[in-house]
């Protein structure tokens, strides 16, 4: 594989400051200084007309005059210098520019007309840009301090990327004090074209980094941004931390989705379904960014708290209860033990009192058989300093234990001076320790919720099981002609129409223009009815007293039709009236009225919405929301997190609803949003639910023309598993075969696959001849998002059920347009036909994505795959270091 494209951006072997000088208090200065103090190996030429030298370094007049091929140019100089500057460095070919100008940001009217000529430019050369910023970047392991910042940065194994350069200098502030280092620090300032998704790209691939921190105000590219961070999460922990977390949007919306949704709630739920840990306050980063790289985890939310002080302790036990940590009862065995070695005074229960006497030994010993108990997922140890207590020898046992158990143990060291001496100690050992108690557990507390949310990060939604497909054709019909009449707004039977294609029971509807309609229809489908309005221009029917429900004679449907077309022709006026709607009551006896809905986010795209329906939607409030798609586990999460949940199950005479039932038309909900961009905006309120069922009382849906050349799910911040890929064939022997884009859970067929590879084979693909993959790296190949990157795997059946006897993947370049690819098949199964059919299938992925170029290796020497390649009207050419197994492979047009 090719190194990350940003590689000569944040490790450059040759850099050029253009403005690079000694003046005091400059920016050029404070860049050079740091490049030159820092013991940076590359090399570093200043330009500079007015001075030979700058701190010891010979300068270049023009950036035209550098002798060598520079990979990254800072520029330093004033805003008027930019356009001409940048135009320079395009014509010397260099590809990545740092604008760090004092006098810009870019962001006020006459810096965003500048800010347009410089990237129209850069667009021109193929040139990237980082910034404007204030801050730069730093690069700790290379000793690359890029930036204008003063003070020390430790190299460590935590990435920082934020939006602010005051946040950044406050982080490292932060950071050199309590002597924890970083292997990356970017500061992004505008970020006019390099992002957070380029750079958390960046990241994913970097060795050097465990961990990332993220600061965040704004997104761009919010399917970049997740498919970026989904991809870092699997192997990495991220943290972020938002800013602008309340909208100021007083704009009324069209449905209950609209209004009750904000756009911090769609963020945050985005981070969840990503794997990371959202931080809501900047002493929550520092807090967190102890524990959170990676070498503390935890696997559930049971935690135990031993303490030498019941005081201290219980501080503990109540930040818990409010955080909803569980403080289980320790089993019978850890009791027995606890009793047989503590003092007949002590609290044996949790939290455990061992008594303000409490040796080195007593404190090691209670919490070794404490974490032990197989119903405790982690310890807190609180220490108070007292009489007998020995706070450097407890550290010391503390930190001998902590490397002989894989669950997390957080100290609580409470106390000034008498303690200092024992938290060094415990920051040299890398050990995670607090002031409070309440630190202590608000870090376990985010411990456990970046476990929870690294499950839903696993969540790939495949189709909806055996249940039928939807009607495609009618769906599309709908739409099409609603676009045709110039409408966006779907009426309630076009609306349930809509919801019948993807098989969401609903309420039979009748139109009626008239009175004499309505009873008519009211004949033929039984009393009682329900009666609406049917017109334009409306939010709510019932705003205009538009609906009237329990209708039990003709002589009422009468009256009452012919009432409420009177309001509605006085109130709308007559060109907006369409009639009336009529439709049985549902008579659901215990039917709860729930709210499934859908909303449009300005950055992620679709979210779908869950709560109480009927007019306590907005009474109460009770709305969660998730974004698609979605699968069983993220449906049954979403409805877990509403109130309204606990009205689903049995209580007093009612019977419980039927759960799979609401599941189901929340998947099918989703599969709507993935499958018809054009959806805005949806409400199905009520759906009600009883223990038969459910069923769609009321709907409406706002839709709104798709570009004609837009990319399937474009629309979609999480790519959904592209089961349209799916296909069965079968080998020249005629065996049967499934060809399939791959899932998280074929990571133990992967590990099977690789390990039945030649040792050749496995050194061609792997650079190894490791016959088991590290567990990251399984991750890593099997995790995909779809929106980059795609891996078809075949399978066939056998005695030991279903196996991986080949992998066809590629990765799509930064350009969009062309990727890299590389097929590998299991040598036991060459000459099968299998490498063809593998190719063809990975061609039509590319297709589906729009790639335009494909090109890679193909680990085998078969004649038939290649010839096949060159019939599709590729052009075949051995690789640079071929040793007849690589081939490169390009289109011709």
């Amino acid at each position: 594989m090719k190194p990350h494209y940003l590689a000569p951006l944040f490790d450059p072997r040759v850099i050029a400051v253009i403005g690079g000088s000694e003046t005091p208090g400059s920016v050029g200065e404070k860049v050079m200084r740091n490049l030159v103090d820092s013991g940076y190996t590359g090399k570093v030429f200043p330009v500079n007309l007015r001075h030979q030298t700058v701190f010891g370094l010979e300068t270049v007049k023009t950036i035209a005059k550098v002798t060598e091929k520079v990979d990254l140019a800072i520029l330093t100089t004033p805003s008027k210098t930019l356009a001409e500057l940048i135009e320079g460095c395009g014509k010397q070919g260099i590809r990545f520019v740092m604008v760090m100008s004092w006098d810009f940001v870019g962001t006020d009217a006459k810096g965003k007309v500048l800010l347009d000529k410089i990237l129209a430019r850069a667009r021109q050369y193929g040139m990237r840009i980082l910034g404007p910023t204030a801050f730069g970047f730093i690069r700790a392991p290379s000793k690359l301090l890029a930036c204008n910042h003063q003070g020390k940065v430790k190299n460590g194994s935590m990435a920082l990327v934020s939006q602010s350069s005051a946040v950044t200098s406050a982080i490292l502030d932060w950071a050199e004090s309590q002597d924890l280092g970083f292997s990356s620090v970017v500061s992004l300032g505008t970020a006019a074209d390099i992002d957070v998704g380029d750079v958390l790209d960046y990241l994913v691939a970097d060795p050097k980094t465990k961990s990332i921190l993220l600061y965040i105000e704004d997104l761009k590219d919010a399917r970049l941004f997740m498919s970026a961070l989904r991809a870092a999460s699997r192997s990495k922990a991220v943290l972020a931390l938002k800013v602008g977390r309340f909208d100021h949007d007083d704009r009324i919306g069209r449905t209950h989705s609209e209004r009750l949704i904000g756009g911090d709630d769609v963020f945050d739920v985005a981070l969840k379904r990503a794997g990371v840990l959202r931080l809501r306050s900047i002493n929550q980063l520092f807090t967190a960014a102890r524990v959170l790289d990676g070498s503390y985890k935890t696997k559930g939310r049971r935690l135990a708290i031993i303490t030498n002080g019941i005081g201290a302790g219980m501080m503990a036990v109540d930040r818990a209860h409010e955080l909803h940590v569980q403080l289980p009862r320790l089993s019978a065995e850890t009791i027995a033990k606890l009793d047989a070695f503590l003092p007949p005074q002590a609290q044996h229960h949790n939290p455990v009192d061992i008594l303000g006497d409490a040796s080195a030994e007593r404190f090691k010993i209670a919490t070794e058989i404490v974490l032990h108990d197989p119903n405790i997922d982690g310890v807190l140890v609180v220490f108070t300093p007292q009489s007998g207590t020995d706070d450097m020898a407890t550290a010391e046992a503390m930190i001998a234990l902590r490397r002989t158990t894989e669950k997390p143990i957080l100290l609580s060291w409470i106390g000034g001076k008498k303690v200092e001496g024992s938290r060094k100690l415990l920051s040299k050992a890398q050990c995670a320790h607090f002031s409070s108690p309440e630190n202590a557990v608000e870090v376990f507390y985010s411990l456990a919720s970046w476990q929870y949310n690294q499950q839903l990060l696993l969540q790939t939604p495949a189709p909806i099981g055996e249940m039928e497909e939807p009607d495609f054709e009618t769906a599309h019909m709908i739409i099409e002609g609603v676009l045709a009449s110039g409408r966006e707004v779907l009426d309630e039977v076009e609306s349930k129409a809509l919801l019948r294609a993807f098989h969401i029971p609903v309420t039979l509807t009748v139109r009626a223009k008239t009175a004499d309609d309505a009873v008519t229809a009211a004949m033929g489908l039984g009393l009682p009815v329900a009666l609406k309005i049917d017109a334009e221009g409306i939010l709510h029917k019932t705003d205009i007293d538009g609906v009237v429900l329990n209708l039990n004679s003709l002589v009422q449907v009468a009256s009452e039709s012919n009432k409420m077309l009177a309001r509605a022709h006085d109130r709308l006026g007559s060109e907006h009236v369409r009639g009336l709607v009529i439709q049985p009551m549902h008579g659901k006896k215990s039917g709860r009225e729930l709210m499934v809905g859908v909303s449009r986010d300005r950055a992620f795209g679709p979210v779908i919405t869950f709560g109480f329906g009927g007019i306590a939607v907005e009474v109460f409030n009770d709305v969660a929301v998730s974004l698609p798609p979605l699968n069983e586990y993220l449906a049954e999460n979403l409805i877990r997190r509403t109130r309204v949940k606990k009205m689903l199950g049995a209580f007093r005479n009612q019977p419980p609803v039927d759960m799979a039932a609401v599941k189901m038309v929340l998947m099918r909900v989703s599969e709507m949003v993935c499958e018809l961009p054009q959806i805005q905006q949806m409400d199905i309120n009520p759906l009600v639910a009883d223990e038969n069922g459910v069923v769609a009382v009321d709907a409406k849906i706002i839709i709104a023309p798709v570009p004609e050349q837009a990319r399937r799910y474009s629309h979609m911040a999480i790519h959904p598993y592209p089961a349209h890929l799916a296909s069965v064939t079968q080998l020249k022997n005629g065996m049967p075969m499934a060809l399939r884009p791959i899932r998280p859970e074929d990571a133990e067929l992967v590990a099977t696959f690789v390990s039945n590879l030649s040792d050749e084979s496995r050194y061609n693909r792997f650079m190894s001849t490791l016959k088991t993959l590290p567990q990251a790296l399984l991750a890593r190949f099997t995790q995909l998002d779809y929106t980059r990157e795609m891996a078809i795997v075949a399978t066939v059946e056998t005695g030991g059920g279903e196996m991986i006897i080949g992998v066809a993947r590629f990765t799509a370049n930064p350009d969009r347009d062309s990727c890299e690819f590389a097929v590998v098949i299991d040598d036991r199964w060459q000459g099968k036909g299998l490498g063809v059919r593998l190719m063809d299938a990975l061609f039509n992925a590319a297709r589906d994505m729009n790639l335009k170029v494909i090109e890679g290796e193909v680990l085998s020497s078969n004649k038939t795959m290649l010839a096949f390649m060159k019939h599709l009207g590729f052009s075949i050419g051995p690789h640079p270091d071929d040793d007849g197994l690589k081939w490169v492979v390009k289109p011709l047009n």
